[in-house]
């Protein structure tokens, strides 16, 4: 039986916090100068998500695919300063862009974005949520775990890391139990040192609002490079879509809406062209070609595909200027006085899996009055980007790069 989504997409990152051998007592509140509203999060978290792919994009191997969340990234690190003190909270916040603001600003900023994604909608399923696994005995300051709670709406439970392998177990299973089982076996190899692990989740289904009939889905080739091609089951839809031409920057853009407040952007670049695209995308030629996009008859040729990428972040974080925190002098006073605390690790998952359509939309039809005209045409037979954005808040929820779309 074919579930009901059209496409899924979902990402865990944890965030794993383990003792020093220092002491330390230190406080400092930031002030508390007016709130922000979600959408001031969306531009500094798109730079911090383009940072990100610049770096994972350098670090992985040719035919690879890549994919996560930036959203998801930028929420567990900004869940991680609440924590952070002097430099340690400087960095954090100069990687995620947030400079000009302050810690109760960005809290609140989070809140409202919570808010605004925690409206449920037929017909879509968006759950981002977070929660901190303390170990046994350990505990964290009371105001840390109130403003998780509050402000990201993160729930705290106890695990025993002296014991790993049932810490990791009762943690995957909390991951798996929030991403609908997609997600499992995300924590392995866990420090007994560990007194923390800060987890983040984003999980979406959604439907296509224009759905692709699976009878006309066919084989097809796609060249994962000049010398390697996979087959692919591709789909294919002639319809009305936002679509945009972009010759002098070598692309072409297609937006696939889903029910609800999110759509699916594509970017294909011209042959050859993948690399002088990744060097200089970023947030504004996304909003570039969002404003160019017009509505055009597309002949759309889309593999049907399952993804996964996983990768460590530790590196990469470093790279970007996050160096305290990995260090012993790393303070993050605002978790704990008595207990000198820093990050260990930072390890990211994401799925993300693309059909024609659910069961439920398969029974409904749409009709599109098509111009006489030839359309254009899109044939997705070689790498692509994608970004899932959630138009409400004007977030990308996921984005990364379709190398091979047979790869798990």
């Amino acid at each position: 039986m074919r579930g009901i989504s059209a496409s899924c997409a979902l990402a865990a990152l944890l965030l794993a916090v383990a003792c020093t051998d220092h002491h330390h007592h230190q406080d400092s509140e930031h002030s508390h100068e007016g709130e922000l509203s979600c959408h001031n999060l969306s531009p500094p978290n798109a730079d911090s998500g383009f940072a990100l792919y610049k770096s994972l994009n350098a670090k992985t191997a040719a035919g690879k695919n890549i994919f996560y969340s930036p959203l998801g990234i930028s929420t567990t690190l900004s869940m991680l300063s609440t924590g952070a003190r002097g430099e340690t909270h400087r960095q954090l916040f100069s990687i995620l862009g947030y400079n000009t603001h302050n810690q109760a600003q960005i809290n609140e900023a989070y809140e409202h974005l919570f808010h605004m994604l925690g409206h449920s909608q037929e017909n879509q399923q968006l759950d981002v949520g977070n929660a901190v696994a303390v170990r046994s005995g350990f505990n964290p300051l009371e105001k840390f775990l109130k403003d998780v709670k509050h402000y990201y709406s993160g729930e705290s439970f106890h695990v025993d890391f002296t014991k790993p392998d049932e810490a990791a177990a009762e943690i995957n299973r909390f991951i798996s139990s929030k991403t609908q089982g997609k997600i499992k076996d995300m924590v392995r190899d866990l420090d007994p040192a560990m007194v923390m692990v800060l987890i983040n989740y984003v999980y979406f289904r959604g439907q296509w609002e224009k759905p692709f009939n699976v009878n006309l889905t066919h084989k097809a080739d796609f060249h994962v490079d000049k010398t390697t091609k996979v087959q692919v089951d591709m789909m294919e839809r002639m319809g009305r879509y936002d679509f945009y031409q972009d010759t002098d920057n070598h692309t072409t853009v297609i937006m696939l809406p889903y029910k609800g407040n999110t759509s699916m952007m594509i970017v294909l670049p011209d042959e050859g062209k993948m690399k002088e695209v990744e060097d200089y995308i970023n947030k504004d030629y996304i909003r570039h070609w969002h404003d160019k996009l017009f509505r055009s008859s597309v002949n759309l040729f889309l593999p049907k595909f399952s993804i996964s990428a996983d990768a460590s972040l530790d590196d990469t974080l470093k790279e970007l200027g996050m160096t305290d925190a990995f260090a012993n002098n790393a303070d993050f006073s605002g978790m704990s006085y008595e207990v000198k605390l820093k990050v260990s690790k930072v390890s990211h998952k994401a799925v993300l899996s693309v059909d024609e359509t659910g069961t439920e939309a398969a029974a409904s039809t749409t009709i599109e009055v098509m111009p006489m005209s030839m359309p254009e045409i899109m044939t997705l037979n070689r790498p692509f980007l994608v970004f899932i954005l959630e138009h409400s808040t004007g977030s990308i929820l996921f984005m990364g790069k379709i190398n091979n779309p047979t790869a798990m």
